[in-house]
């Protein structure tokens, strides 16, 4: 439960399966980014502090 999926408040249509689908794609884009050596967590509060670093990321 990376992201607090039960918490998430998308009930409606098919919303909940579109965010999994983007929640495993920023996933895989994290563990894919390698300059920095670090968990998912950290990079993934890393990429959300520093705009540098989130273009880095989405550009893997």
């Amino acid at each position: 439960m990376v992201y607090h999926e039960d918490e998430s408040r998308v009930r409606v249509g098919h919303a909940a399966a579109n965010f999994a689908v983007l929640r495993r794609m920023a996933n895989n884009l994290l563990q894919q980014e390698r300059t920095l050596k670090r968990s998912v967590k950290t990079k993934r509060l890393k990429a959300a502090l520093d705009e540098r670093y989130l273009l880095k990321v989405l550009q893997t």
